[in-house]
């Protein structure tokens, strides 16, 4: 069984997601709906890694059983401006896209082992992490307007 690796997969690609979450919030502070929201999004990720852990015990570790491993790491630094917001907001959707895209497939293993406790687990995770996607397309909007025709 290689469920045990895409939830190692899935516990890090949301830790480098409450990473991003929370430097995309320092770094653009003056923005304080970006500064609150992507604070309150890393807890939420945070939060989604401590869900894994029960998971990870019970299947498993993933040991060598990853045919290859790739590591999911976080954003770097904070770009500075309108252009560099526009980027790390980019950047935030598609670490979370990756972090919804793992969700997804794992819960389909869920639905293979007939576990319940995980499907519940997944499907929270999935509701919130579709909504982060949700607002930061809505805010990739705003800021591409901001940073593509008002800041020129």
């Amino acid at each position: 069984m290689l469920l045990p690796v895409y939830l190692d997969l899935l516990a890090g690609a949301e830790r480098a997601l409450a990473v991003s979450f929370r430097m995309v919030a320092t770094g653009h502070a003056a923005e304080a709906d970006v500064f609150h929201l992507c604070n309150t999004l890393g807890e939420q990720c945070e939060q989604h890694v401590d869900a894994i852990a029960p998971f990870a015990q019970r299947f498993g570790s993933a040991g060598g059983g990853a045919p290859e491993r790739v590591d999911v790491t976080a954003l770097g630094a904070a770009r500075s401006g309108p252009l560099g917001m526009l980027r790390d907001l980019q950047d935030l959707y598609a670490l979370a896209s990756l972090v919804e895209s793992t969700w997804t497939v794992v819960q389909q293993a869920g639905q293979a082992v007939r576990d319940a406790e995980l499907l519940q687990t997944v499907s929270a995770a999935l509701k919130q992490t579709e909504l982060q996607l949700a607002w930061l397309r809505t805010h990739l909007k705003e800021a591409a307007a901001q940073a593509l025709v008002a800041a020129s």
